[in-house]
């Protein structure tokens, strides 16, 4: 054997004198902390959609319906250019409702789970809806009522304090006052 790893010889071991490597041996991973060490890298952050795959997802909905009258057309069997004309009319009556946000609509239920940016563009269409309900400001930031609080907190200690030392100063100007004139 070579380097010294194994038997110098199988004969009487009982074994064929294959070397395996040991791989139950567990080694230490690094040493991370298991947590980030700034707060704004782990707060949450919602996941924005892509404008670009829900466009596509809408134009792809249309060509799914003007499919679906062109393939009934048919069935009736249609002439081919009347076909044409009320296809091109249906596209063109979804494509304004798309632009005019009719059926921009996005309902999170009818959502299947592989729909990630639908499902991202309804819980952000959500969260709008119940910021306005609770009358939550646009420009909110969370925490920023106990640091307000603080402040306010501060600000009357300091008044305090301010109160306090003057009231010691006229204080020491009475007993001076009143040791001249005794």
């Amino acid at each position: 054997m070579s380097e010294n790893v194994g038997l110098s010889t199988p004969r009487g071991s009982g074994t064929s004198g294959y070397v395996q490597k040991n791989k139950s041996l567990l080694r230490p991973r690094d040493r991370q902390d298991p947590y980030p060490k700034d707060w704004e890298s782990a707060k949450h952050k919602q996941r924005q959609p892509d404008k670009e795959i829900l466009e596509h997802e809408a134009r792809r909905g249309i060509e799914v319906k003007v499919f679906e009258l062109r393939d009934k057309l048919e069935e009736e069997g249609v002439d081919e250019d009347e076909i044409d004309d009320q296809c091109d009319a249906l596209r063109r009556k979804l494509e304004e409702e798309r632009k005019a946000g009719g059926g921009d609509g996005t309902n999170a239920r009818g959502l299947k789970s592989h729909q990630v940016h639908d499902l991202a563009k309804a819980k952000i269409e959500e969260s709008e809806r119940l910021r306005k309900a609770l009358g939550i400001s646009a420009d909110y930031e969370e925490g920023s009522h106990w640091r307000k609080q603080e402040e306010r907190l501060k600000d009357t200690m300091e008044k305090r304090e301010k109160e306090e030392e003057e009231l010691k100063q006229r204080e020491k100007a009475r007993r001076r006052y009143s040791d001249e004139s005794d």
